[in-house]
């Protein structure tokens, strides 16, 4: 089968090549997916410079979440049959014509739900509502988070305001700020404005926010937790700057905040099947009925794999990327 494959840990574009693979055969306990299409993460292209929390064996295939129909089931699988239309993450080797995985990873997608969605549905969305739940929050109470315009910020604003969640939406720049808008999310503010924080003060009023997410990391960090009302948690969801988090131990101690880190895959595959059901569930419901939008910013073959995950475009790109085998 053809696979995106790689030997060696490093720059996506420099070790990804087109490869051809055995077809896997499913285990047990294990479902066999035709992939139809695969989504490229930021995760993704940190596992493959070897700078994520897993690494792999290698050589591997990369990616970790797709898309497809069911194409074989181990002999102990009793809930998925061959031919369903189904969505795994937190998986292994999807950017290939085929995949295996745990058949507790694999979810069906009902046919209301178009390919492009389902292609991204679970890792991203997913994430984002298990941080709202990770984070304690509940209706009428507020949450800020910066890089609001990447996959997860996006998902978690749509997804906290469908549960009546109010969410301060940090960007850098007026063309996030316009990308935002344009998918009828509310409360967002730029940092590149002087006045963003007194905007910020504006927008929440006499009430407290409860919330902070950072995945941006420097001083980035301590802006955004000096924002955060008393008794509230500051979560670090990633560190796109690059650089270590900078804080100040005044808002740590007299905010008496409480810190803690967010790994979305991790928590996915030590969540019960039944609990991540339930999730992925109301995932599907929002998406359906449009509360939940998944831009995509293109569909690349396999076969130019190098292009799709060329940093220019991952830079720059205003909705995910996806690949199809």
């Amino acid at each position: 089968m053809r696979s995106a494959t790689y030997d060696y840990f490093g720059k996506p574009t420099e070790v990804l090549s087109l490869g051809d693979s055995p077809i896997p055969e499913p285990k047990a306990d294990e479902v066999r997916v035709k992939t139809i299409l695969a989504s490229i993460h930021n995760h993704d292209l940190l596992t493959i410079r070897g700078q994520y929390g897993f690494k792999p064996k290698l050589p591997a295939i990369a990616g970790s979440e797709a898309f497809g129909v069911i194409d074989a089931v181990g002999s102990e699988v009793k809930d998925l049959t061959v031919g369903q239309r189904v969505a795994a993450a937190s998986v292994q080797a999807t950017w290939a014509e085929y995949f295996v995985a745990s058949a507790d990873m694999i979810f069906p997608i009902p046919e209301s739900l178009d390919d492009e969605m389902a292609a991204q549905l679970i890792a991203m969305p997913l994430s984002a509502l298990m941080l709202i739940e990770f984070l304690e929050v509940e209706s009428g109470q507020w949450i800020i988070h910066n890089a609001a315009n990447g996959a997860v910020g996006k998902s978690l604003a749509m997804l906290a305001a469908a549960r009546g969640i109010h969410t301060i939406n940090l960007v850098r720049s007026k063309d996030a700020l316009d990308e935002l808008t344009a998918l009828g999310i509310k409360n967002n503010v730029t940092t590149s404005d002087e006045d963003w924080k007194e905007q910020v003060q504006q927008i929440v009023g006499d009430d407290k926010i409860s919330a902070a997410v950072d995945s941006v990391g420097g001083e980035d960090s301590g802006d955004v937790l000096s924002l955060l009302g008393h008794g509230g948690t500051f979560a670090v969801f990633g560190a796109m700057s690059g650089k270590p988090i900078v804080l100040n131990p005044t808002h740590m101690i007299f905010k008496q905040a409480v810190m803690k880190g967010f790994w979305g895959s991790k928590l996915s595959q030590e969540m019960s099947v039944e609990n991540k059901k339930r999730l992925i569930d109301e995932l599907i419901d929002r998406a359906v009925d449009g509360q939940l939008k998944l831009p995509v910013e293109g569909v690349f073959d396999l076969a130019d794999i190098v292009k799709a995950v060329d940093g220019k475009l991952q830079s720059s790109k205003n909705g995910k990327v996806l690949i199809k085998p």
